[in-house]
């Protein structure tokens, strides 16, 4: 069962995931671009602190279903790109980058529970306005929808009407 983003304060947003085993999958999934490329972007990954981080964003291509980006994303429909910096890197337990110029910093941290392996995504310094707000938590709870489903051998879905839909839902979570 997925559960929703959690804000902890207006700057910072949690997410929580229970996926498939064993913890050097999903660290692949977490720093080999080819398998990134699957749920969230490609691009070169530097597996040491200040490395450099590039992620490619293709969302309308993450699945099967290549469904149009909705009006407000379609100067990024094809493609969008971010770069970091590696702010922790603890192979296969914690990856945490800087995500963009002004976004703040990502943290994956990953535990084993028996076979399956509990993953939470920590994105920290997010602008306060709501928009970005809400885009980044739809975007983070899509994205690892995909993530789960890709895992578990099962068809991922269409990024765009996903995030439109669950934009929509933290757009009204947020306004109370």
């Amino acid at each position: 069962m997925e559960s929703d983003v959690q804000f902890t304060n207006p700057t910072t947003l949690t997410v929580e995931r229970t996926l498939p085993g064993p913890i050097e999958r999903v660290w692949a999934y977490l720093t080999e671009p080819d398998k990134r490329a699957r749920w969230l972007g490609g691009g070169a990954l530097g597996q040491f602190v200040g490395g450099a981080v590039e992620i490619h964003f293709h969302n309308r291509d993450l699945s099967e279903d290549k469904q149009p980006a909705p009006p407000q994303y379609k100067h990024i429909e094809n493609q969008a790109a971010l770069s970091g910096t590696i702010t922790r890197f603890e192979p296969p337990h914690v990856l945490a980058h800087t995500w963009g110029d002004n976004e703040g910093e990502v943290t994956f941290e990953l535990t084993e529970k028996g076979d399956q392996v509990h993953l939470l995504l920590t994105h920290r310094r997010l602008p306060e306005d709501m928009e970005t707000r809400t885009s980044v938590a739809g975007g983070w709870h899509t994205h690892l929808g995909i993530l789960v489903e890709d895992l578990n051998g099962l068809a991922r879905s269409a990024f765009w009407p996903r995030h439109t839909e669950l934009q929509a839902h933290y757009r009204k979570q947020l306004a109370g």
